[in-house]
């Protein structure tokens, strides 16, 4: 590393404003940063200082996902008739096109709006497109996923000034975007198979999936086991709740999320699922289907513990953290249950609760501005 130091220290200059190159000084402090921790310092003011930028927390999320990532591999090429190490490789050719494509596009734009802007690179897109493809069928085209990521990253990132000042979670608005524009190729019993005929791979036998099949007909052709384990059809990253679970664990112990956003959000969900199921009402609450499986099917643990926690999107305040994750789990559910034709609920959840977040926030510290208030009248 001391030799690569030396070499970034030796051309600096020349990318430095001023240098032959300054044009390219966003471009090159985003490499720089990315290889090693950034040399500045604040000024002024009280600060908490360490070697944890937003690259590095970043990095920390992917890490978090790799559990997610290796096991949609080995289901991908399983759900075609594979097994072993054959159907782990089939589906890393699968998915690496995919994160190719999604980071191509969204750094590509990321880089050019940087030296457009004259400023840093933002770092958000580390997570963002790695999480695009998971979230996506094994099916989906790569220009779909291209497209998705472009409006992501357009419209749900750099129209509101970049990482930290967006609005929506970039990966779920880009999931969202590619639903509802392309429907037919997004949905369906056929989108969850890949149809590549390599490594031996066989016609997959298509139908429902898990969630669209106990919303249907209250029962399901795998076990709940196969539900928690992964092995049945879905986006690419969310079929294996135990894969989900050990990603939560990671985040959780290096602090990067908040457990009570991601404590709230099953909470949320339990509480309605439950509710839909002593009343016996709701598409799945009257067939009599367990209110844990809305935790194993789908992608509600995902978005959960992956999509629900960013910390840009999601509520700042502690109790708004409480109130926007028990929201976010009990309205998912609810879409569930009222809308059989969209057994999904999750995505739309979070961009509901993502837009109102803020004001969830405006309330929770205007109450305690009152309370403060309030104390100090007594007090006098």
């Amino acid at each position: 590393m001391k030799a690569i130091r030396n070499i970034v220290d030796k051309i600096k200059p020349t990318f430095s404003k001023g240098g032959k190159l300054g044009f390219l000084h966003s471009t090159f402090d985003a490499f720089e940063t990315f290889l090693f921790v950034p040399n500045t310092t604040t000024q002024h003011g009280a600060h908490v200082r360490d070697c944890n930028d937003m690259k590095r927390t970043m990095i920390t999320v992917v890490v978090a996902l790799i559990p997610c990532l290796l096991f949609g591999c080995y289901n991908t090429g399983l759900q075609v008739g594979l097994g072993g190490w054959m159907a782990f490789l089939y589906g890393l050719v699968r998915i690496l096109p995919m994160i190719a494509v999604s980071y191509i596009v969204g750094l590509g734009i990321e880089f050019t709006v940087a030296q457009w802007r004259g400023h840093e690179v933002n770092e958000g897109f580390l997570v963002s497109g790695l999480l695009i493809p998971l979230v996506m069928p094994v099916s989906t085209p790569l220009w779909m996923v291209a497209l998705g990521t472009a409006f992501a990253v357009v419209f749900g990132k750099e129209i509101f000034g970049g990482t930290g000042m967006n609005v929506f979670n970039p990966a779920v608005l880009a999931r969202a975007f590619v639903f509802f524009a392309y429907t037919p190729q997004m949905s369906g019993e056929t989108v969850w198979y890949s149809t590549w005929k390599m490594f031996g791979a066989t016609d997959a036998t298509t139908g429902a999936t898990a969630l669209e099949q106990l919303a249907s007909t209250g029962t399901m052709q795998w076990s709940a086991l196969d539900a928690f384990l992964g092995f049945i059809p879905g986006s690419f990253g969310e079929t294996s709740t135990l894969a989900i679970l050990i990603g939560a664990a990671i985040l959780l112990i290096s602090g990067v999320a908040s457990w009570k956003t991601m404590v709230s959000v099953f909470v949320g969900g339990l509480a309605m699922a439950y509710t839909f199921s002593l009343c016996g009402v709701g598409a799945m609450g009257s067939q009599g289907v367990e209110p844990y499986m809305h935790l194993l099917v789908g992608g509600f643990a995902f978005g959960a513990v992956f999509m629900a926690t960013d910390p840009v999107t999601s509520a700042q305040t502690s109790t708004g953290k409480y109130i926007v994750g028990f929201m976010t789990g009990a309205i998912a559910i609810l879409i569930r249950e009222v809308n059989p034709a969209y057994p999904e609920g999750m995505m739309l959840s979070i961009l509901f609760m993502n837009a109102l977040a803020p004001l969830v926030d405006y309330f929770v510290v205007e109450a305690n501005i009152r309370r403060r208030k309030n104390r100090v009248k007594i007090a006098k």
